[in-house]
């Protein structure tokens, strides 16, 4: 309470212009009080018609009166403000441009803070009051603020607008009912509205759960962005320790092989000098006896020279420099040649692998449907090896290498009891599920053969089609007998037309909703394509029928995404290097 009575007293010493605390407060002839600047500044505006008035009352003022600070106003106000009352800012008080202004204010117009429907104006707390008051105005209906007012007038009678015309579906008065719109089928605007909201909430739950459908795929999505982003750190991860690998054992290689070219170096250099020190030796000595010889040609005494002759030609004889072979050395350029030849292999290697690299990137776009493969080395870049589940074969199935390939057979087969089984039809499904884009081929013999994908959920001992592939829709067919091709979805039969051959291809786009049968020879034929939408995982199958020893097997194909995997092929790098550099040395 005391608090609600310090409200009004502030409000009393508020001026009706800026809504703040009065400063140098002036009272004009009337009596209403306002800040010196804000009548001023108001009355200035009204120089021009020379009609000057209050802001309140609306009282005119010929000539413009004189103002006076009213100094007792001014001493209570300065009293409020010590005990650290202050007047409701302004910003929070005042309507702005974007905000719904009370009907009521005079002056600068307050916030509203509700507007009735039944008086279609808007109220701010102040004026709002007597809505809490007056039991007649207590009945009427208020709601939050609004500037479309003036939308629930009838633009022709000016009454409100309380009656929809369901002939003309819009809101009419009272008066439109009975001239322009007489004879529609009418309702009251109340009633229309109810209708309105059960079928604005259906709405509101179909968006609800498309929004809870598309949080899923964004969820999804993300799971799927930090796959991929979890995938490429750890292949980059990988990879610079597989090329840190390489270089460390270049840099040891490199260390080996000059070490021992310089040990090689070593070791021939010392044979050369010594070499070439018996050489400087040989010569030095034929030199001594070249001297003596010469002496020995220049002495005239003649029975001197007959003494010497005999023992300094035998000398002569004794040194054979034919026993001394000097040939060019050639030690080091074939090391040479067959380490640039190493080189030459190793960028070959390189140039292939960044090409395997960019074949096996991770496809990244996952919101955009991607083009079928146009060749068969396209569809086999998505091969799927595809192995027989034997919980799920019929009994009449023998399954053999290494659960690839089926065979029709008179004798029952020794499986275990299991609830996956076929027991009616001659089936199998695979033990992988299948999702994203997968291609496998399938080789059959005998007189047809069914080859199919189909949900795990398949139905499997029942005697009617829900557990046959094609005649439900948990699964789809193509049926390849000896002249023709039929495929089959959910018990709907549309024939196919290609060549015969004896290996059908299958393509899968899962998240597509894409299923392509192909006839498989030296070229690739487009049996039957399917467009829909997967919704769980799918499941490779076949079915053998017609006569025993049918057979169908799963093809190994040459080409697989692992044999180009960035890490296998780094790991032949470093293998092959090894080994070419331990050749060499």
């Amino acid at each position: 309470m005391e608090l609600q009575g310090n409200q009004l007293d502030q409000e009393k010493f508020c001026c009706s212009i800026c809504l703040d605390l009065l400063k140098d407060p002036v009272t004009i002839p009337c009596g209403h009080s306002y800040c010196m600047n804000c009548i001023k500044t108001h009355w200035d505006g009204e120089d021009q018609k020379k009609l000057h008035s209050c802001p309140q009352c609306r009282q005119i003022f010929i000539p413009r009166p004189v103002l006076m600070k009213n100094t007792m106003l001014a001493d209570l106000v300065e009293e409020l403000k010590k005990t650290g009352l202050q007047a409701a800012s302004a910003d929070h008080c005042y309507a702005g441009p974007e905000d719904v202004a009370c009907d009521f204010c005079t002056g600068r117009k307050l916030k509203a803070v509700k507007s009735c429907l039944v008086c279609l104006v808007s109220y701010c707390e102040k004026h709002l009051q007597p809505h809490y008051d007056v039991p007649q105005l207590k009945k009427h209906k208020l709601v939050e603020p609004s500037k479309k007012l003036q939308d629930n007038i009838c633009s022709r009678h000016d009454e409100v607008m309380k009656t929809f015309c369901s002939t003309d579906q819009q809101c009419i008065c009272y008066l439109c009912e009975k001239e322009e719109h007489k004879g529609h089928d009418t309702v009251s605007a109340a009633a229309e509205r109810t209708e309105r909201q059960r079928e604005l909430q259906l709405s509101r739950q179909k968006i609800q759960q498309r929004i809870q459908d598309r949080e899923k795929d964004v969820k999804v999505l993300q799971q799927e962005v930090e796959a991929i982003s979890g995938s490429a750190d750890k292949a980059v991860e990988d990879s610079e320790k597989i090329f840190t690998q390489l270089i460390r054992l270049m840099e040891k290689r490199s260390s080996d092989v000059k070490q021992q070219i310089r040990s090689q170096q070593e070791t021939e250099v010392s044979r050369v000098k010594e070499l070439q020190e018996k050489l400087e030796q040989e010569i030095t000595e034929l030199k001594r006896k070249d001297a003596e010889l010469k002496q020995l040609s220049h002495t005239e005494d003649h029975t001197q020279f007959l003494h010497n002759y005999p023992s300094l030609s035998r000398l002569c004889e004794s040194t054979d420099s034919s026993s001394i072979n000097i040939r060019p050395l050639r030690y080091f350029e074939d090391v040479t040649a067959a380490v640039s030849e190493l080189r030459d292999k190793l960028q070959d290697i390189l140039r292939e692998t960044r090409t395997n690299i960019s074949l096996t990137e991770t496809e990244v776009n996952v919101l955009l449907p991607q083009p079928e493969p146009k060749t068969r080395a396209g569809f086999v870049r998505y091969s799927q090896e595809i192995t027989l589940d034997p919980n799920t074969a019929n009994t009449r199935l023998l399954l053999s290498e290494g659960n690839r390939k089926a065979t029709l057979t008179d004798q029952q087969q020794s499986y275990f009891s299991h609830p996956d089984r076929f027991t009616s039809c001659y089936q199998v499904l695979s033990t992988e599920s299948l999702t994203g884009r997968c291609y496998w081929e399938v080789e059959w013999r005998g007189k047809g053969v069914s080859v199919a994908v189909a949900y795990k959920n398949i139905s499997r001992a029942r005697s009617s089609n829900e557990c046959v592939f094609g005649y439900n829709d948990k699964s789809w067919a193509l049926y390849c007998f000896q002249n023709s091709y039929t495929f089959l979805h959910n018990n709907i039969k549309t024939p196919a037309s290609g060549p015969q051959s004896s290996r059908l291809g299958v393509y899968l786009d899962h998240r597509a909703g894409i299923l392509s049968f192909y006839s498989v020879s030296e070229t690739m034929t487009l049996l039957h394509r399917v467009q829909t939408t997967f919704i769980q995982p799918l499941h490779a199958g076949l079915w053998l029928h017609w006569s025993c020893g049918a057979t169908a097997e799963f093809c190994k194909l040459r080409y697989t995404k692992m044999e180009l995997e960035p890490w296998r092929i780094s790991l032949l790098m470093m293998i092959f290097l090894q080994m070419s550099v331990e050749f060499l040395c």
